[in-house]
């Protein structure tokens, strides 16, 4: 036991001397995982890059990581990442201000609930818009920056990058993509120090499901799952943070999303069942 505490001491000790000073641009970072994450790296000394649509929002989180990191270690950049020139705008923001980037997590992302036969197409282009699109315009233009600090992307998809799930289609269409673009990624740069992360959650704590578009693109408007027995978004910012340091390229998370993966790998029309069984409980 004693082991153990000194083990998990250290680590904690050379995890903050990793990240004091990095400078990490969080995507989405006004709620859930985005957020979570920020107030991680600050406590950790990393100067931070929040991008969202919510100014207002991003400024009230500022001045909260103003308490616990020097007030000039944390700008705020309105970013719709739908736009290149927004994602442009972004590193070229962060470059300025502080002329490296050492992290980019690609975590801005909406997710639907609705079948493929009721779905009104423009869904799938809005998430494939957000989800896809924007981790790859930003990675784009962060790139050259990161490969000179031999940096990391991070993307935070789902399990549905993993596997088809049903009333998903545009949800698990993009995951897979931003998948497939990162894991390629990754090999292009495989000998010159780019570290890329593909990052799966599974079901989190957050609002993501109260802003789900349904089948004619509106809002869900209520969750309809049991958010509390959920994991937290503030313990998957602490493992996504153990993960960039000992430079993860993959990480599945929840006993649900690791037993998801591997059912669909070695028994598929089992796992198509359950998966099925699963979504079939939500309303």
């Amino acid at each position: 036991t004693k082991c153990r505490i000194w083990q998990f001491g250290n680590t904690l000790i050379n995890m903050v001397n990793f990240y004091k000073d990095k400078v990490i641009i969080v995507t989405g970072a006004s709620s859930g995982i985005g957020l979570a994450s920020a107030r991680k790296f600050a406590s950790m000394g990393a100067k931070l890059v929040l991008a969202s649509r919510n100014l207002d929002k991003l400024e009230e989180i500022a001045e909260e990581l103003s308490a616990v990191t020097h007030q000039q270690s944390v700008i705020c950049v309105k970013t719709d990442v739908t736009k290149e020139e927004d994602c442009k705008n972004l590193i070229d923001r962060t470059v300025e201000h502080f002329g490296k980037i050492d992290v980019l997590i690609n975590n801005a992302g909406i997710s639907m609930r609705a079948v493929f036969n009721e779905l009104d197409l423009d869904v799938i282009k809005r998430l494939m818009d957000t989800n896809f699109w924007g981790t790859v315009y930003c990675t784009k233009y962060a790139l050259p920056y990161l490969l000179e600090t031999k940096g990391s992307v991070v993307g935070v998809i789902s399990t549905a990058g993993y596997v088809g799930l049903p009333a998903r289609t545009g949800c698990s269409a993009s995951k897979f993509a931003v998948r497939g673009f990162l894991e390629t990624l990754r090999i292009e740069h495989l000998y010159d120090g780019l570290h890329v992360m593909i990052f799966a959650p599974g079901f989190t704590t957050s609002n993501i499901r109260n802003v789900a578009l349904t089948a004619d693109g509106s809002p869900q408007g209520e969750t309809p799952r049991k958010e509390e027995r959920m994991m937290s978004a503030e313990r998957v910012a602490r493992i996504m943070a153990r993960g960039i340091y000992r430079r993860k390229t993959h990480m599945v998370l929840t006993p649900l999303g690791k037993v998801t993966l591997f059912a669909n790998r070695r028994l598929p029309r089992v796992a198509d069942k359950m998966e099925y069984r699963m979504m079939a409980n939500e309303p």
